[in-house]
This record gives structure tokens, sequence and C-alpha cells, in this order.
């Protein structure tokens, strides 16, 4: 039997929206009848995402602000950087939602049904989604539910990069907005990576965001603690108003995440490992990750035998790192104030990126401290988790 659909989407957030968006652009595509299956409305400003770029994004219509420089900031170096090639961007949840709605829902293409699925069967010509609403039936279906991992501690590293952000307007100004706050690593660390995260909308308007890189949450009041000690002890702010609080929990492992979960499902998101181990960054992964899959679709009718193009040398990276953050999480601020002292900003977030070369890789590598990763690489060689 022909399938309900050719495409079936199992989540509507950022990954699934996005590959829809980008399956509405490609116009080799327009005749492809695709379900969007989401149990939520997302008409919430639930989350922001920011990223760097050097290229335009088919997002850019709904930047909410835009950075050209960048602080990093320890108690043994600061600086702020000024971007050359790249900018610095954040976006809004709310005005994402908002954006690929309109688009799609003009379009006879897409379909949107407000259901959970839950299960995904995989057939030998396509996939049916079983769902609270009924079955539906599709040649391919891209599942960015949350993983659900089977935790393996003896083997694999689970950590958590955990925050409470809180968008503050002051009394009189405080923020340069031209410059992005990456990462202020002179508070306590506490034997785990903490720093400060703020992203300047004005003078006197900002984000605030206190993070940590640890295995287990704090409680909501020692976030909000750091908050207000960052803005009453570092910047001198006697008063100010909290017009909104983010509140985020994103696993970050070396545990696989595949990229596909049959012959007709493919993975996203999340679960396809697209939110970098080490730093938590995902939205122009996920872009990434879409581009490669509807470019294959369009000049094939068939996802990539290569779904993500990830090269593994930086996932032997990410571990390294993650080893490090769990055995012994405050050395993680002396890496990155070697990392950002030693070498050029641009190189720093090509890296992350996962853009560069062996030579600068080797770059990278020789411009920080080697004990703590030789140690790791020990762990890693013995296939278990470093201890403190």
């Amino acid at each position: 039997m022909k399938p309900d659909f050719d495409y079936l989407l199992a989540g509507g957030g950022a990954a699934g929206l996005s590959l829809a968006y980008h399956i509405s652009q490609e116009p080799r595509l327009r005749d492809k009848r695709v379900v969007i299956l989401e149990p939520l409305v997302k008409d919430q400003n639930d989350r922001t995402w920011s990223f760097w770029t050097d290229t335009p994004t088919l997002f850019d219509p709904i930047v909410a602000h835009e950075w050209q420089q960048l602080a990093f900031r320890s108690p043994t170096f600061e600086r702020v950087f000024q971007l050359q090639r790249y900018r610095y961007k954040m976006i809004r949840g709310l005005d994402f939602y908002r954006f690929v709605r309109a688009a799609l829902e003009q379009n006879p293409q897409f379909t949107f049904v407000q259901t959970t699925v839950e299960a995904l069967v995989d057939g030998p010509q396509g996939v049916e989604a079983h769902t609270s609403a009924g079955r539906y039936s599709a040649r391919y279906a891209f599942d960015s539910r949350p993983p659900q991992l089977d935790r393996q501690p003896e083997k694999y590293r689970y950590l958590l990069q955990h925050f409470v952000g809180w968008e503050v307007e002051t009394e009189h100004d405080v923020f340069d907005p031209d410059t992005v706050e990456f990462m202020d690593f002179r508070g306590q660390q506490q034997q785990q990576a903490r720093f400060i995260y703020v992203l300047p909308f004005g003078r006197r308007k900002a984000l605030v965001e206190y993070t940590l890189f640890s295995e287990e949450l704090l409680p909501k009041p020692d976030y909000e603690a750091a908050v207000r000690d960052y803005l009453s002890n570092t910047l001198g702010v006697a008063s100010y108003r909290v017009m909104s609080e983010e509140v985020g929990a994103i696993p970050m492992t070396d545990h696989p995440l595949p990229a596909r979960s049959g012959a007709h499902i493919i993975n996203l998101g999340t679960r396809a490992g697209r939110a970098k181990p080490s730093t938590g960054y995902a939205f122009k992964r996920i872009q990434e990750h879409s581009t490669r899959l509807v470019a294959a679709l369009a000049a094939t009718g068939q996802p990539p035998k290569n779904l993500t193009g990830d090269r593994p040398q930086f996932h032997l990276f990410d571990t390294l790192l993650l080893d490090i953050m769990r055995r012994r999480g405050e050395m993680t601020r002396d890496i990155f104030s070697e990392l950002f002292r030693r070498n050029p900003i641009e190189r720093v977030l090509a890296f992350l990126d996962e853009r560069t070369s062996w030579p600068n890789n080797f770059r990278i590598m020789n411009s920080v401290t080697p004990w703590p990763f030789m140690r790791s690489i020990w762990h890693v060689l013995r296939g278990r988790p470093g201890e403190r």
C-alpha cells in the first residue's frame, strides 16, 4: 500500500521544524507530502538559541540580536575579541516557531497534527507511527524525540550543561551592547566547570546566565544566588528588574547516539547527537544536518549514506574534555584560558565548530597543558571513565 506521506517528522521542535523548513525551500521536493507530529502547541518563548556563523542562514530574518565581539574572562586571562568573519547571533524560540509555522501552514505540502508519537515501526517499504491520534505511515520518518538512553556509567560519561538565566533591566547603563560575555570563569568553581554567560540587548538590558557542567543539578536558589552575586558584586548593579527567566539542562555525553534507528527512521536533533557533547551548542549543527539530508533527498530520493558527516577525531576530543570535566571539573577553567590566550579567536571557534584541519587541530592541542588530556586518553584506552 502507498504510505500516507513521503516524510513523517516525529517532533516539531528545533530539529523537526528546521528540517521541515529546509524541505519547503527545496524546489525538487515540492511534490513531497510531509506530516509533522508534535504534542505541544509551541506558543511560548521556551528557549533561545545562540550560535556563531560566517555564512548567511535561512533564519537570518528572525535573528533577534547579533554581536561582533566576544569576551573571555578568568582569574589568569581576560580579553575582548573582535570577530572578523564570524558573527554571534541569537534567535528566540517563539520567533522561530511562528516564522516556520507561518511559512508551512500556507504550503499544502505540510500537515500538522497535535499528537504524541508512541512508537515508530520500521517496515520493508516505510514507517508506521503509532500515536494518540491514530496511525500514520510514511516512506521515511525523521525522529527528534528526546533519546531514552540505556545508561552504561561504567563505560560512558554522562554530564549535564545546566543553567538558570535572568533577562534583567537595570536603572543605569551597565552592559556593553556590542560584546557577548562568552565565558566569565572568575567565580568559584567548587570542583566543577562554572561560568557566567551574558547576552546584552542594550546598555540596560541583558540575559545573565549561570551555567555549570556537572553530573547533578543544583537547588534552584543556588543558581539564582550566583546570578545575583554577579550583578551586585561583579557589575556593581544596585537595582534591577527581572523581566523573564530561562532554565535548562542539556545532556552532554559520549554515549553513542545513532544517526538512524532503522532503514527508514532517521534521527534528528539531540537524538542524533546534534548537541555538541563538550559545549551544548546545537542550533547550527541542526541546520547543517538538515541541509545535508535535504540535499541527498532532492538528488537521490534517499537520505545520504553518511547521515551526519561527523569526523571521528572531534568525537575523541569531546570525550577527553568530558572525562576531564567529570573527574576534575575545575580544570576546565584553565584549559579554556589557555585555549583562548594562545589561539586566534577564529581558530577557536572553527575548532568548536569541528571545521579545523589536522594542522590546526595540532595547534589547538599544543596550546593547552597536555597532562590532563594524557590521563583522559588512558581512561579512553582502558574503556572506563576517569574518577576524581
